[in-house]
């Protein structure tokens, strides 16, 4: 089943699960809009189609004993034959990353999200129950770069939740997807620091106004305030993100 398939210049992104309508809002808001004008090109394919018995299986019991079922290797291998053989006669051949969103995988971050962002092409492959029979990872890592990628310290039902979480974070740094890139630029993380409070109208809400300084028109002093608000939430929430040696601010 798939979503959308249209040609574009920026990331191609094919999905691989036993729950494609999961996908349905990659067609709302900024990424729906996005594919709209062919900016962004993505497909969603069911596992299952991959499948050779009456039932459809996709898992069986671990080897070795344990509790949960595990993903069989079959229907897999032959699903990346086939969402990844186009790319071997393309310009974008080895440029295609497989992604498969594991609790056991290497934290995602902003900064993987901005190299992501930067592929012609990502897949990924959405494990469920107890995660997908490691055969079929050693044997695509034999074919294209493979990341096992984990979006926190928690487990999931699936991977799908997890890919939908990171094709945000990915897509909303291609060019042309966010309409004004000066918010992309002072998103949290993206200057390594937290991005501090904001406001809007009106200037009094509840006895609460807004910080003057924001409606001075001074754009030096709001960039100075801007810098100060966001080390000091970084300091008070995210202490790991500033570098080894630098001062903390007082909570």
């Amino acid at each position: 089943m798939a979503l959308g398939c249209v040609i574009v210049v920026g990331v191609r992104i094919d999905i691989i699960s036993i729950f494609p309508d999961y996908f349905a809002p990659l067609r709302q808001a900024l990424l729906g809009k996005a594919r709209n004008v062919g900016l962004l090109d993505i497909s969603v394919h069911d596992l299952r189609r991959w499948t050779h018995d009456l039932h459809r299986t996709v898992d069986d019991t671990p080897c070795g004993g344990g509790g949960g079922m595990v993903m069989l290797p079959q229907p897999w291998g032959e699903a990346l034959d086939d969402v990844c053989s186009d790319d071997a006669n393309s310009d974008a051949a080895g440029a295609l990353r497989l992604i498969v969103p594991t609790p056991s995988g290497t934290p995602f971050s902003h900064r993987m999200a901005v190299r992501y962002a930067t592929q012609p092409r990502l897949v990924f492959a959405c494990g469920r129950y107890e995660g997908i029979d490691y055969r079929v990872i050693e044997d695509a890592t034999m074919r294209m770069p493979v990341d096992e990628v984990s979006i926190g310290d928690y487990v999931l039902a699936g991977g799908e939740a997890a890919a939908l979480v990171m094709i945000e974070a990915i897509t909303r740094l291609i060019p042309g997807v966010v309409g004004n890139a000066t918010s992309v630029a002072e998103d949290s993380f993206a200057t390594g620091l937290l991005e501090g409070p904001v406001y809007t109208k009106p200037q009094t809400w509840r006895g609460y106004e807004v910080p003057p300084v924001l409606l001075s028109g001074d754009h030096a002093a709001i960039a100075r305030w801007k810098y100060e608000q966001a080390l000091h939430r970084t300091a008070t929430r995210r202490p790991d993100l500033l570098p080894a040696g630098s001062d903390r601010l007082e909570q």
